[in-house]
C-alpha cells in the first residue's frame, strides 16, 4: 500500500518530539524512578510512535528516547556521557528494544492493511460474480468491471472496446504483469505506463474486447490488485460470453 506522505512529516516530528516531552516530564522525579523504569515508559512511547507513525518514525523515536535518557538520566547528568555500566546496558537495551519494537508494530500494521485489503478484493469479485448470474445483458457486468478497475487501479478513466486490437498499446497480462513493446514493465518500481494499458477480455477461448486504461501517474497499484483486476475482467469476459450479446473474435492467445 501507498504511504500517505501528508502524514509523514508530523508523524517524524512527533517521535523526536516524544522522548523529549516525557523526559522532561519524568525529570522532576528522576531521584525516585529507576532507571529501568524511565527506559520502559520510554519504550511505550516508541511503541506509540511506530503504531500511529510509520516505521521510520518508530526508529527516530527509539533513537531519540536513547538519547534523551542518556542525558537527563544517566550520571553525568545533562552531559552526552554515561560512566555507570549498567545505565550504559541500559541504554543500548532501549534502543535496541525500542529499533526492534518499532519494526514489529509497523509489520503488524502492515499485516492488517493487507488483511482489509484482500477482504475488499474478494468482495469486489463477489458482486460481480452475482451480477454476472443475475444480469440479463453484458453491459451491467461490462459496466460494473469499469468502475471497478478505475477505483481499484486509482485510474485517470477506463473505457472498454468491443472486439478490437487496434494498436499496440502496453498490456497487462493474467499473470499481474505489464508488457511494453517487447519488454516487461517494472510496475512495481515505476507504476503504469503513463499511456493507456489494456487489459483484455477472454472468456471460452474467444476474445471479446479489452478495457483501455488510463493510469494516474505516481500510482502503483499492488500486484494484488493487479491479479484482481484481472479476475474481474475474466468475470466481464464469461457475462459476455454466456449472453453471446456480441461478435465473437477468436484469438490463439
Amino acid at each position: 500500500m501507498p504511504q500517505v506522505l501528508t502524514r509523514g512529516p508530523l508523524a517524524i516530528l512527533a517521535a523526536l518530539a516524544a522522548p523529549l516531552a516525557v523526559s522532561a516530564i519524568l525529570l522532576p522525579f528522576r531521584d525516585n524512578i529507576a532507571n529501568t523504569n524511565v527506559a520502559l515508559i520510554l519504550v511505550v512511547v516508541v511503541v506509540a510512535a511506530a503504531v500511529y507513525g510509520h516505521r521510520l518514525a518508530g526508529a527516530l523515536a527509539a533513537v531519540s528516547a536513547a538519547v534523551w535518557f542518556d542525558y537527563f538520566f544517566t550520571r553525568p547528568y545533562e552531559h552526552f556521557s554515561i560512566t555507570r555500566s549498567a545505565d550504559i546496558t541500559t541504554a543500548v537495551l532501549l534502543l535496541v528494544v525500542g529499533l526492534v519494537v518499532s519494526q514489529l508494530a509497523a509489520r503488524a500494521r502492515r499485516l492488517q492493511v493487507i488483511a482489509i485489503t484482500d477482504a475488499e478484493y474478494l468482495t469486489q469479485i463477489h458482486h460481480t460474480a452475482k451480477l454476472a448470474q443475475s444480469a440479463t445483458s453484458p453491459t451491467g457486468v461490462v459496466d460494473q468491471v469499469r468502475a471497478q478497475l478505475v477505483g481499484l487501479l486509482h485510474l485517470q478513466d477506463c473505457r472498454f472496446e468491443y472486439g478490437t486490437l487496434l494498436g499496440h498499446p502496453p498490456r497487462l497480462e493474467q499473470d499481474g504483469s505489464v508488457v511494453h513493446g517487447h519488454r516487461t514493465w517494472d510496475v512495481d518500481r515505476l507504476g503504469l505506463p503513463h499511456e493507456e494499458v489494456e487489459l483484455r477480455v477472454f472468456s471460452s477461448g474467444h476474445f471479446y474486447g479489452r478495457f483501455m486504461l488510463r493510469p494516474t501517474p505516481g500510482f502503483i497499484p499492488s500486484l494484488e490488485a493487479r491479479l484482481v483486476a484481472v479476475t474481474l475482467a475474466d468475470q466481464a469476459g464469461s457475462a459476455v460470453d454466456a449472453m453471446q450479446g456480441v461478435p465473437r473474435m477468436a484469438t490463439d492467445g
